[in-house]
């Protein structure tokens, strides 16, 4: 009986949770990412490289390696030549001073679900919430233009990666 009563109690507290704010935040634009996210799809899908194609990228002059993981998981191991700047900490200032001036900068990216070992520091993600995506979309929509990802999954213990240890 008591569960009844206090189900009843809050139900009529259970639309207020759905209910949108008066005045929408303008810092956040849901559908401005729903956007972009749709008009760099195409542009993500003619940017992804095979290994050796990401590694000879990587290692043209003015290229820059980004990894956008933790701090943490950058320190425990990265690809050899690795820049990092956690995906949390994106903004146009910080992307600046990690880049450089010049927006059409070749810029490299990976994350954990491009490697097989599925162990410390690249565990698999969930494959819709892998960060390249959040990367990939979040360095177009900051102007960078010229961002490439890694399409392959390699083994980090594979001497051709070139894999950093902490």
């Amino acid at each position: 009986m008591r569960i009844i009563l206090l189900a009843a109690a809050l139900l009529p507290a259970a639309p207020a949770f759905a209910q949108a704010p008066a005045t929408p935040n303008p810092q956040i634009d849901y559908p401005g990412f729903q956007a972009l996210t749709a008009a760099v799809a195409p542009e993500r899908a003619g940017r992804l490289l095979s290994f050796d194609a990401f590694k000879a990228a990587a290692a043209s002059p003015g290229a820059l390696l980004l990894d956008a993981r933790s701090r943490d998981a950058f320190a425990r191991g990265h690809i050899a030549g690795a820049v990092n700047l956690p995906l949390t900490d994106f903004t146009a200032e910080s992307l600046a001073a990690v880049i450089g001036a010049n927006p059409d900068r070749p810029i490299l990216i990976y994350c954990n679900n491009n490697f097989s070992n599925h162990k410390s520091p690249v565990p698999l993600k969930s494959a819709p919430l892998a960060l390249n995506i959040q990367t990939f979309i979040n360095l177009v929509g900051y102007g960078y233009a010229n961002v490439h990802e890694l399409a392959d999954v390699v083994d980090f213990d594979d001497p051709k990666v070139e894999w950093v240890t902490g």
